[in-house]
């Protein structure tokens, strides 16, 4: 039976870890683009980003473009694994991974 992860149920954090897998393997996202495809504010992205970042489910990366301040986020390989034993143990819970 495929691992149900707590942290990643919560509907924010589903939402960023799909926004993310959606994305190929070495690509990374916008904080920017990612705040306005899920209509949540700054502080709160910030600290969905921060419990996923410290569980290793994500990498951020903080550059500059310019002199403006850029952060990038990506799924880390442990990441995009605990998301698809999330999907596969929701699936199971649905009766459609049998």
């Amino acid at each position: 039976m495929a691992r149900f992860d707590p942290l990643i149920h919560q509907p924010i954090r589903l939402r960023i870890m799909a926004a993310l897998n959606a994305l190929p393997e070495d690509a990374q996202l916008d904080f920017s683009a990612l705040r306005n495809m899920l209509d949540v504010t700054d502080g709160n992205l910030a600290t969905h980003l921060r419990k996923l970042e410290d569980a290793g489910y994500i990498a951020v990366e903080k550059t500059f473009v310019g002199r403006r301040p850029r952060t990038y986020i990506a799924l880390t390989p442990q990441g995009r694994q605990a998301f698809a034993e999330h999907v596969q143990a929701l699936r199971e819970i649905l009766g459609e991974g049998e």
